[in-house]
């Protein structure tokens, strides 16, 4: 049988987007026969949501899949400073690469999920030095965004070595895997790269996330990471605008480092009774609330470096039937128009107000919508297919062996 080792900074019972999608992915290939064990940090990620752990490794077994915990450190409020953060992002991959080393034998395939960056390491010393298969999968331009939002400045010692990094890691995986058509051009665009990439979007497990029974509510609903990327500030006035003819409420599922900026914005606009902070729900609660919600939002900033992206929340609200109403350039607009079940709005809140008023005001088209949603959804994103093609490449691998 096959062995594979995943390197993944987030995994459940964390709630982040790539967290569920490693889980998904690693039970599907689990159940294809492939042998899967994850190696993540103790759960942490809303930073300050979970007990700090000490002990170095445990392990344990969650349906069918091996899971080590490897320690790191666990910064311990939503607003921890930058140190804090890059301790927890940096130990955490050296701790992989020491369990790994010893263990090695035991895998034929390491397969390692960036952002962080930094769980490259053990990717790439297990294909360097010991000879394994490399996957690299790559969700995001971490780089890039994090110079967009402010936090590595343009030019700086730490971009140009993060930069190299990156370049000798997809210089020498076997092969790299991107969520969207865009980051990968974006990629070569950048980067010398010489790899095959494939395809891999972020998905969603379409037999979890589906249309429910549940009557509707007079509200839309965000659920995700409320962080720096988000536009969630002009939803919450968009919303108040919206008061008086819709009677709507804004449901926020999740955390994030912003969660408290945007409780002091919607207090400061008489708004709390209009906009619930539900906090981290366990997920299957989520595609209940989404379903009996009108309209999901994904708001993300109109900067540049974003267009690549599709958050994973837009393939959930799809797959529970409802429309969204999307902020942004690039992909997250190439799949409203292709899948039949989006709007895109500037990033004003004139603009969200206007269209979630255009879609409240024509219950027929929202209803079509997320028929349309729901379809596209099950066809070109669920999470088993992602798996299914992980599986094809991870066999191709083994024929190369031979």
């Amino acid at each position: 049988m096959k062995r594979v080792c995943i390197i993944s900074q987030h995994f459940p019972p964390e709630r982040s987007g790539n967290a569920s999608r490693i889980y998904d992915i690693a039970v599907h290939l689990v159940g294809m026969g492939i042998g899967v064990t994850v190696v993540a940090p103790p759960p942490t990620f809303p930073t300050g949501s979970f007990p700090r752990r000490w002990r170095p490794a445990e392990a344990g077994c969650v349906d069918g899949v091996e899971v080590i915990r490897l320690w790191t450190w666990q910064p311990a409020s939503r607003d921890s400073g930058f140190v804090s953060r890059m301790l927890y992002y940096l130990i955490f991959p050296v701790h992989a690469l020491l369990w790994f080393l010893p263990v090695s034998r035991r895998y034929d395939v390491i397969i390692t999920s960036s952002p962080p960056l930094f769980t490259g390491v053990p990717g790439y010393v297990a294909k360097r030095v010991l000879k394994k298969w490399w996957i690299l999968d790559v969700r995001d331009l971490w780089i890039d965004a994090s110079i967009s939002l402010g936090f590595i400045r343009e030019e700086s010692l730490s971009e140009r070595m993060s930069r190299r990094f990156e370049q000798l890691c997809l210089a020498h995986a076997d092969l790299i895997g991107v969520t969207t058509a865009e980051l990968g051009r974006r990629i070569t665009s950048r980067y010398r790269v010489s790899t095959a990439m494939e395809l891999m979007p972020n998905g969603v497990d379409t037999d979890l996330f589906s249309p429910t029974c549940k009557g509707k509510k007079r509200q839309i609903i965000y659920a995700g990471n409320v962080g720096h990327a988000q536009d969630l500030e002009n939803v919450v006035r968009a919303v108040k605008s919206l008061n008086g003819p819709y009677d709507l409420k804004f449901l926020i599922v999740g955390d994030g480092d912003v969660r408290r900026d945007l409780e002091r914005l919607v207090e400061s606009e008489n708004l709390t009774d209009r906009v619930i902070f539900t906090g981290v729900v366990p997920r299957e609660q989520i595609p209940g609330m989404i379903s009996e919600s009108l309209v999901g939002v994904a708001p993300l900033k109109n900067i540049e470096n974003l267009e690549y992206a599709v958050p994973t929340k837009v393939y959930e609200y799809m797959a529970c039937g409802i429309p969204f109403v999307g902020c942004g350039n690039g992909e997250i607009a190439r799949l409203a128009r292709e899948s039949g079940a989006g709007i895109i709005a500037d990033n004003t809140s004139e603009a969200i107000a206007e269209v979630l008023a255009r879609l409240l005001d024509d219950p027929r088209e929202m209803e079509r919508m997320g028929r349309c949603g729901r379809e596209y959804a099950r066809k070109n994103c669920d999470r088993r297919a992602v798996a299914l093609k992980l599986k094809r490449q991870i066999e191709m691998m083994r024929w190369k062996n031979m």
